[in-house]
């Protein structure tokens, strides 16, 4: 008998460890191949690790909640055969393959592609709302194959607990190719009447007879409170706010976004303008642009802007545009709307919501019209952008005082008062409306 070594593959880049979340196999247990081992998570991804061979699982290395690192032994199998140039006890040495016990090469592709998918596609929004859980395996299935909420919440599942597996959903789909829905329910759909009775099945039809509804927080859900709670704990956090007459740069991009949806192709968003108001802001005071490290204050040379996006889901990501004092509006505008899209469609790359440096959120989006934001850490600054609205105001000229209808918004600025006083918190958000209320950009030609 020979061991195989499970450990914790590469997860793509910046990546470096995991958090093991639930345990699918138990010491003792018989493996097969492609048998999902473990279920692990990362800041941006959740995932199974599968075994290479058929087996037993004879020791588990970690616990549940445990952080690993990248290379670490997970558990060891005991094994027959071994895959082909495993690295056994340091040593690397070719076994025979054997089809009983080791992944043939289009299982080994498939595999490895749906690997890719799941670091590609980092946060997975399908059935969210969901109290069942589902592996990431099985929602990119899922995903793929078109399978809706409600379909999927009725598919019973072999695996622990009732979880779904691959089998189970690769099965349905099989069966679906060959009969009706309604003949499905027999062998793959829980009668109704008992799932909405269920105390593990907790339902809107559950909450509509008037019992109470529990939802089991998502992954992100949890990452999220987790950073905030640790960002309240780390940085002592001031705000400071402004408000700006945007009445001038309203009418010029009144007059600018049909010329950026002719020539460029792109949407001239609000949240756009702002952000190209703040890089200018952040050149002039480089303090808001650092973090700090034990005692020392580390200016960062690039400016990176986080930019804060909700998902249909509900949840939050905050994809980040790198080097965003290097763009013209331009430019600034196309990188603002394809990572948008791209976070919205959970398309996002592990590297592309990583390495900010400031952050913005745009709450005005949802009518708000001030707020104090959560620093995003390890930064010291975060801007928060409310609704522009048509306000009353008084107007100075050389003849007099009178009121007119402008537009204004109001900017919430939250920073580390560790390293960040009143006075430079203060001149960054004054500094940004001027940039704001003199808008002086020509269109591009």
């Amino acid at each position: 008998m020979a061991e195989y070594f499970l450990k914790l593959p590469k997860m793509g880049e910046g990546v470096e460890e995991a958090t093991i979340t639930n345990w699918l196999k138990d010491e003792g247990d018989n493996i097969e191949i492609d048998d999902s081992i473990v279920e692990i998570a990362t800041d941006k991804v959740d995932s199974d690790i599968v075994s290479e061979v058929k087996g037993k699982l004879v020791s588990r290395k970690f616990e549940v909640n445990d952080v690993i690192k990248i290379g670490d032994v997970i558990a060891i199998i005991e094994t027959k055969k071994l895959p082909k140039q495993y690295q056994f006890e340091g040593n690397l040495v070719d076994i025979e393959l054997n089809d009983d016990n080791l992944l043939n090469k289009k299982t080994e592709e498939k595999i490895i592609s749906e690997e890719i998918e799941l670091i590609k596609n980092s946060i997975d929004p399908l059935i969210d709302q969901s109290s069942k859980y589902y592996s990431p395996l099985v929602k990119n299935i899922a995903k793929k194959e078109g399978i809706t909420n409600s379909e999927l919440e009725k598919i019973k599942g072999t695996g622990k607990d009732e979880r779904i597996t691959k089998n189970d959903i690769v099965s349905y789909l099989s069966l679906k190719k060959e009969k009706p829905v309604d003949q499905l329910k027999k062998s793959f759909i829980e009668d109704e009447e008992n799932k909405i009775e269920s105390i593990d099945n907790i339902t809107s039809l559950n909450f509509s007879k008037g019992k109470d509804q529990i939802i089991e927080m998502s992954r992100m859900e949890k990452i999220l409170s987790s950073h905030m709670i640790d960002s309240l704990k780390k940085s002592a956090h001031v705000q400071s706010f402004i408000e700006v007459d945007v009445s001038d740069l309203w009418n010029w991009r009144e007059k600018a976004k049909e010329y950026f949806l002719k020539r460029e192709n792109q949407k001239l968003t609000f949240t756009t303008l702002f952000i190209y108001a703040i890089v200018k802001a952040l050149r002039d005071y480089r303090l808001l642009n650092s973090s700090i490290a034990g005692e020392k204050i580390i200016i960062k040379n690039s400016i990176n802007i986080g930019m804060a996006t909700a998902l249909s889901s509900g949840d939050l990501i905050v994809p980040v545009i790198k080097n965003a004092d290097h763009m013209n509006l331009v430019g600034l505008t196309k990188s603002v709307n394809d990572l948008a899209h791209r976070a919205r469609n959970d398309n996002l790359k592990p590297h592309e919501v990583k390495g900010g440096t400031y952050t913005v959120t745009n709450i005005g989006n949802f009518g708000s019209i001030m707020g104090t934001p959560i620093i995003n850490q390890p930064q010291v600054g975060i801007l928060a952008i409310g609704v522009i609205r048509k306000m009353a105001s008084v107007i100075e000229t050389n003849k007099g005082d009178f009121i007119g209808v402008r537009r204004k918004v109001i900017l919430s600025h939250s920073y580390d008062h560790r390293i960040i006083n009143g006075e430079v918190g203060g001149l960054f958000i004054k500094k940004i409306a001027e940039y704001l209320e003199n808008w002086e950009e020509s269109l591009p030609r």
